[in-house]
């Protein structure tokens, strides 16, 4: 395949929010929508993606990528029960492969962008280490999961503040100046300036005028895409409106929603069954909720969506209604 895959980062700013389940059925829609797809599983230290997929934990992968330089990564795609769904193995074969060289993970990432899929996702670790936040930043429009409750939106946030400094101090790493004012601001908590982007934009732009609009051009195009997960009532997705200040007041940056799948039961049934659960109940509101993610990344992952909060929360709405 010549063209270069579209590359989703899947993120969560903590565990527990149904990652990792979100992951896997989004990519079993794209591919029932007719897209060559592929899942990685990055989540390296504590690999489960296999499980929602119906498949056992037997399968080489990254890890034994990583092992073994000689080893092609589209050599260890997984065919899967859903047509053009193919799936490439965490380490389940080849522990503590959590903290992985810098090196390591530049050869990954240069191979991640050559697999032959129009959709590659990656199911990364929960929570802001280094190497997630490496992994999230190889897309501008990364997704991220999350239940509408405060201290996931805590996280959340505090990960896309992590990722967008860790962008900046990429850029200027050959500047010492700037490195060890990067350094003091990753020590500070989420709300206390100069925490904000815009206050760091200043500081940084009175040791290098040329920053501002670096800066000003990387917080445009960082735009993550969110989906709330384990929902009860539509009107949690009210909760966008603190997000949305947080994001523009403290990172000045926007984002898109893509999607509200309400709790499920059925979630844990469909994983101890061995079956996807895009397949097990695929008329259940789940399987349609996640379908209509699908479709929105096909359409709009590109583009920003306005007004996609209220969309959302409309349609969310409607499913309730309807149950």
């Amino acid at each position: 395949m010549s063209v270069k895959p579209t590359i989703i980062p899947i993120a969560s700013g903590k565990g527990g929010v149904g990652k990792s389940f979100i992951s896997a059925n989004l990519a079993g829609a794209l591919a029932e929508a007719g897209h060559e797809t592929i899942i990685v599983d990055l989540d390296l230290g504590g690999t489960n993606l296999y499980g929602f997929l119906g498949l056992q934990n037997r399968h080489a992968g990254i890890g034994d990528f990583l092992k073994a330089r000689s080893a092609e990564l589209d050599q260890l795609m997984v065919p899967t029960s859903i047509p053009r769904l193919s799936y490439i193995a965490g380490d389940g074969r080849t522990p503590f492969m959590a903290n992985i060289a810098y090196a390591q993970k530049i050869r990954l990432i240069s191979k991640l962008r050559q697999l032959p899929a129009e959709y590659v996702l990656l199911d990364l670790s929960a929570g802001s280490s280094l190497n997630t936040i490496d992994f999230f930043r190889m897309s501008s429009l990364g997704l991220m999961v999350t239940v509408p409750e405060y201290p996931a939106i805590m996280n959340l946030l505090t990960f896309l503040r992590l990722t967008l400094m860790r962008i900046i101090e990429r850029i200027f790493r050959k500047n010492e100046e700037i490195r060890l004012l990067l350094a003091e601001s990753y020590k500070r908590p989420l709300l206390e300036l100069p925490a904000g982007i815009s206050d760091l934009k200043a500081a940084i732009a009175a040791i290098d005028p040329s920053a501002e609009g670096m800066i000003d051009r990387l917080c445009t195009y960082f735009r993550p895409r969110l989906i709330f997960n384990k929902g009860e009532y539509p009107d949690e997705m009210r909760i966008y409106r603190q997000i949305d200040d947080g994001l523009k007041s403290v990172l000045s940056i926007q984002a898109d929603y893509f999607g509200f799948v309400f709790r499920d039961p059925m979630v844990r049934r469909s994983v101890n069954s061995h079956q996807p659960y895009l397949l097990e109940f695929p008329d259940s509101q789940t399987s349609k909720a996640i379908r209509k993610i699908a479709e929105r990344v096909i359409t709009y992952w590109r583009t920003p969506v306005e007004g996609s909060a209220r969309l959302i929360m409309e349609q969310a709405t409607r499913e309730f209604q309807g149950k």
